[in-house]
């Protein structure tokens, strides 16, 4: 960063400053735009620098348009105006150069909700994420998704902002219009008569009537359930349930259209979800393109064919540079694949596989010494035994365990193990229900390995392999690809020893993934009538399945497990 003093006729506003115009504005707008500095100016000339980088046409302006304005139509009045002193930003990208302006601007003077719009959405294209702007800005996500919404606006109603003929209220609660709604609401301002303020909110939200051309599926079957005037054009449904369930199963019939045409992924919004446009970036099908089916609270449905998320365009363009600096040794790196499983979730399901899988381990005694010998062999350094900590990550994931058959069973058998064992324990006996029910992890003492052993030399062989196999199932690894591996072998069925339980059905978070449980558990046809439902309600209908087949197991909890 340098300052210097820089004639006007090299100084430019730069198309990235917040408030550049289209074009560069006469002089008397300029002297309308700065009408207020002007005076200032007039008297005393520039106080502040303004922030310029260079470019190939001079030096452009990323905050101090106003500033320049002003010197430009003093200099048409007298003649001349003497350099200006700036701040030069060399070697700064187009991100930063955005994040300037808009820092510098916001400072001296609120910035509208279409010109934070267009300067964010800069930002998102440069890379940014919505959480480094809200960070930079010091705003929440919430507040720069909001704005990012204006996306969603078709351009006149945004060129009626800019005219000052519609204030910021009411562009807000259009972001929230379907393009339908938007069509009818500009012939509707075209007539003079445009609801706006609290009538524009019970316009857009105040009925929940809807219209029969909407549907996607054939309305003859539905004639008796339609009203309206016959010689009008606009017919409605009695009853909205009758409408979705209808137009669910045909959403869910086009899902299925798309991926029988090789689409690789379509994504179904939750009805009334807008599809955040700004945020993505069109791809061909070939490019791993979605498609993403958006229905809305008025039964309007749009289809966004070909769409990544601007992450995902710039992930793909980072791994092309990588492939093709390994192309020399055949390398390829597959792209990261969003797992539908939380981590909340993920801790729910590690413990509970592991709880049955131990359970396996204690039934196969002679799998569970060769495991036990594994261990042992594959163990770096001298073999340091613990127990798995069975850590939970919240309470309502240490109470489902502590509630599971499986974990009950288990805690019986130590104690009969433990029996087995006690007279090599005479004297370190623990009154706590912790220290009573474990095998293993006892502290490094060589004369409590020789009291074992002498034990384990009187004890029949069978007792002897029940000792090894509750070792090794105590020390069996939770989350590891051992439970899986060692739970396919020996044919776990994990309904034999657990129920999905209410701490299950909360952790789910994925709205997809419980369609598809649903869909397995009580079939496609009932699901696909919850396709675009809220969460909660597919968790419903899914709780409600599960607990009238008691067989059914979601793939999650299954031996293997299936994504």
């Amino acid at each position: 960063m340098q300052t210097q003093q820089i004639d006007l006729r090299r100084l430019h506003v730069s198309p990235l400053n917040m408030r550049a115009e289209k074009k560069e504005p006469s002089l008397k707008r300029m002297a309308v735009i700065a009408a207020n500095i002007l005076p200032t100016i007039r008297e005393k000339g520039i106080q502040t620098a303004l922030i310029v980088r260079p470019n190939a046409d001079g030096m452009e302006i990323l905050a101090g348009r106003r500033r320049y304005y002003a010197a430009r139509v003093i200099e048409n009045e007298t003649g001349a105006f003497p350099p200006v002193e700036c701040d030069v930003r060399d070697g700064i990208d187009d991100a930063a150069a955005i994040e300037i302006s808009l820092i510098e601007n916001v400072a001296r003077e609120d910035a509208d909700e279409l010109t934070c719009y267009e300067t964010y959405s800069a930002l998102i294209r440069q890379g940014r994420n919505v959480g480094e702007i809200a960070r930079l800005f010091g705003k929440k996500d919430r507040e720069i998704t909001q704005c990012l919404a204006i996306a969603n606006l078709l351009p006149r109603i945004r060129d009626l902002y800019r005219d000052e003929q519609l204030d910021g209220s009411d562009l807000q609660l259009l972001t929230m219009a379907t393009k339908t709604q938007q069509r009818d609401w500009l012939k509707l301002w075209d007539d003079n008569d445009a609801p706006t303020h609290s009538d524009l909110k019970h316009w857009l939200f105040g009925g929940i009537a809807i219209r029969a051309d909407y549907a996607l599926f054939d309305l003859a079957p539905f004639k008796d359930k339609i009203v309206g005037d016959l010689f009008s054009k606009e017919r409605y449904f009695q009853h909205p349930q009758d409408f979705w369930t209808a137009q669910d199963a045909e959403i869910a019939k086009r899902r299925d259209t798309y991926l029988a045409a090789k689409w690789c992924e379509v994504v179904i919004l939750e009805r009334g979800k807008q599809f955040p446009q700004w945020d993505f970036v069109k791809a061909s099908k070939k490019e791993g393109g979605r498609v993403y089916i958006e229905p809305t609270h008025t039964g309007e449905v749009r289809f966004h064919e070909g769409y990544l998320t601007q992450r995902e365009v710039r992930q793909a363009e980072k791994q092309a540079q990588k492939a093709k600096a390994k192309a020399k040794n055949g390398k390829d790196e597959a792209g990261e694949v969003r797992s539908p499983i939380t981590n909340a979730m993920r801790n729910y399901l590690d413990l509970h596989r592991h709880a049955v899988v131990r359970l396996a381990v204690l039934k196969h005694p002679k799998d569970a010494l060769r495991l036990l010998i594994a261990h042992a062999v594959a163990a770096s350094g001298n073999w340091n035994v613990k127990l798995d900590a069975q850590r939970a990550d919240s309470n309502t994931v240490r109470e489902s365990l502590a509630a599971s058959p499986a974990q009950a069973a288990f805690a019986a058998e130590a104690k009969k193990v433990r029996a087995l064992l006690a007279p090599a324990f005479k004297g370190m006996e623990r009154d706590d229900d912790e220290g009573a029910a474990r095998v293993c992890g006892n502290r490094n003492d060589d004369a409590l390995t020789l009291r074992v052993f002498h034990r384990l030399l009187k004890l029949r062989d069978a007792d002897v392999l029940r000792i090894a196999a509750f070792a090794m199932a105590e020390t069996l690894q939770s989350g590891s690809s051992v439970v899986d591996g060692f739970g396919t072998h020996a044919k776990v069925k994990t309904r034999d020893h657990w129920t999905p339980d209410a701490a299950f059905f909360e952790l789910l978070r994925n709205r997809q993934s419980v369609n598809a449980m649903l869909a397995d558990v009580a079939g496609k046809k009932l699901a696909d009538t919850l396709v675009t439902a809220k969460l909660k309600d597919n968790k419903a209908a899914l709780a409600k399945a599960a607990a009238e087949v008691p067989a059914w197991c979601p793939g999650w909890m299954a031996f293997p497990a299936i994504p």
